[in-house]
């Protein structure tokens, strides 16, 4: 149970698609040897994610951690787990077990179809350190989490280059005041606290070793993939890596975005919706044409 509702799945509704910009992503999709997926927090809305749409949306979820008025990038640091252990961990042992009981929607098996229709496959590059694309039954060896993974640990401090799968951990916690109930995560070499091996703001000790393997793994697959087509699904503007990283390839982009669906170039097709709904009008349109 979320310690407040996510993000409002109505901001995710799609209005109709102009109909050019669905043609033109149709073709571009049709004309591809290879399909990039690229996505950030906008993804899981309709899975039931919060995606802490600016302070207020990220107090909404968090409404405890608005009464210790804690913004999102001082909760998402290594200070809070020194200073704050029991509310930082409450904090992403919530999101842990929230990320674990989450079903991913449809639209990711739609995107998972259309990968394995294209000649040369597809991979994922992805912000989001939840796991689903993993539960949607893609490929983890195609799989880019430029910010880390919840479902791993490392050592805070850190004391070894190790790192482990938070699979064990149960977390428990109060909602009321967003705190850890019992111990916390340990790291099994030096026994100090550990935290999740997540990308965090400030963060000078993330080991992030395997996701950089995961980034060799992609260029090396670019390298071979003929002619790659992107879709960007849920990407925001505020950390704009994943947008970046979208448009560095030169190739067609499809964007999928319910807020931010602009594009200044004329290889990036803007699509204004929801995850879910501009994604099954897509299908639909593919299927007809």
């Amino acid at each position: 149970m979320p310690l407040s509702d996510s993000a409002d799945s109505a901001d995710s509704a799609a209005a109709p698609l102009p109909a050019d910009l669905v043609a033109s992503a149709v073709d571009a999709l049709a004309r591809a040897d290879a399909l990039l997926v690229t996505a950030g927090a906008g993804i899981g809305v309709d899975s039931g994610l919060p995606d802490f749409r600016g302070t207020d949306g990220f107090w909404r979820a968090y409404p405890a951690l608005r009464r210790e008025r804690f913004e999102f990038h001082e909760i998402a640091s290594p200070h809070a787990f020194r200073a704050r252990a029991a509310l930082a961990w409450g904090f992403y042992g919530h999101r842990l077990a929230l990320y674990r009981a989450t079903t991913p929607h449809a639209g990711f098996a739609i995107v998972r179809r259309w990968i394995d229709a294209m000649p040369n496959g597809g991979f994922v590059l992805t912000s989001n350190v939840d796991g689903q694309f993993q539960k949607a039954g893609f490929d983890p060896a195609r799989i880019v989490e430029i910010h880390g993974s919840i479902h791993a640990m490392q050592c805070l401090r850190p004391c070894t280059d190790d790192t482990w799968d938070a699979a064990p951990f149960v977390p428990e916690v109060d909602e009321a005041t967003c705190r850890l109930v019992g111990d916390m995560p340990r790291c099994p070499h030096c026994g100090g606290l550990a935290r999740p091996n997540i990308l965090m703001f400030g963060d000078t000790g993330w080991l992030g070793a395997c996701y950089d393997a995961q980034e060799r793994a992609l260029d090396d697959w670019i390298a071979r993939a003929g002619r790659v087509a992107v879709v960007e699904i849920g990407a925001g503007t505020a950390i704009p890596t994943v947008r970046l990283l979208s448009e560095r390839l030169g190739a067609d982009v499809i964007r999928i975005n319910a807020r931010e669906a602009h594009a200044r170039r004329a290889d990036v097709i803007g699509l204004k919706g929801g995850a879910l709904a501009t994604l099954n009008a897509l299908d639909a349109a593919r299927q007809r044409a």
